[in-house]
């Protein structure tokens, strides 16, 4: 029994899906994987389905009937990992845009180092991030400034999606009330483990674009990022915030 749950939402990740979890589990250390599958065209759950036949101690799916938004996956993928025994879950995406061999880092970081939340970030030491366009590496960071300008959270990379939670952190962060479902929710999440008082550890990571597969993102979701850090951070003055 792995202490650690991975968690990768899928849609259309027919291109990536079997390589990232077999390069998971030829780590040394041992991992579990959680997909959260949003009813793929293209076939990923049926590559999954037939790797557990393989893993099925480690591999695990979760299906939901249509594409519902980055932060509802996430929570449906806390919850399930919150009824089993693991004590670390992490947030990963499917396309290797977050490097496997990172995972044990950020496992150290929380492990070793005493946090509470490790975050794979691509700002903390300079930028490092490749294959991405200009404009779109422009957007991200100043996104991360501004979240920082607003909020007043001291982490540098306040969109990073590569991520390790402490159990306890989950357990404290009321998921119900979680409300952002794009780019936001990934700042929600870190804006409430900071207000809880929780040790956050950014750990430097080299951010690469997807080779195989389409992207995901959309102007759409830096939207709900920037009129939602406003809403979050007023929201904030009338909550208790306790571990």
């Amino acid at each position: 029994m792995s202490d650690s749950l991975i968690i990768i939402p899928t849609f259309n990740e027919i291109e990536n899906i079997e390589k990232i979890i077999r390069k998971i589990f030829s780590l040394t250390k041992p991992f579990h994987v959680l997909i959260i599958e949003d009813g793929s065209p293209d076939g990923t759950a049926s590559v999954v389905k037939k790797l557990i036949k393989e893993f099925p101690a480690q591999l695990h799916i979760e299906e939901r009937q249509e594409k519902l938004g980055l932060g509802t996956a996430y929570i449906h993928g806390f919850k399930w990992a919150l009824k089993k025994d693991y004590e670390f879950i992490f947030e990963m995406d499917a396309d290797f845009s977050h490097n496997p061999e990172d995972l044990v880092r950020l496992y150290n970081a929380n492990t070793l180092e005493g946090g509470d939340l490790s975050i794979g970030s691509r700002y903390v030491n300079g930028v490092n991030i490749v294959n991405w366009p200009m404009s779109r590496l422009l957007m991200s960071f100043f996104a991360s400034k501004y979240v920082k300008l607003i909020t007043g959270m001291p982490i540098h990379d306040s969109t990073a999606g590569f991520k390790c939670y402490r159990r306890k952190v989950l357990e404290t962060l009321k998921l119900n009330e979680i409300i952002f479902v794009g780019y936001a929710f990934q700042i929600e999440m870190k804006f409430k483990v900071w207000k809880h008082n929780f040790k956050i550890i950014e750990v430097p990571v080299i951010f690469t674009d997807r080779k195989e597969g389409e992207s995901k993102m959309s102007s759409g979701i830096f939207t709900e990022a920037i009129f939602g850090v406003i809403q979050m951070k007023i929201k904030s003055f009338f909550k208790s915030w306790e571990k």
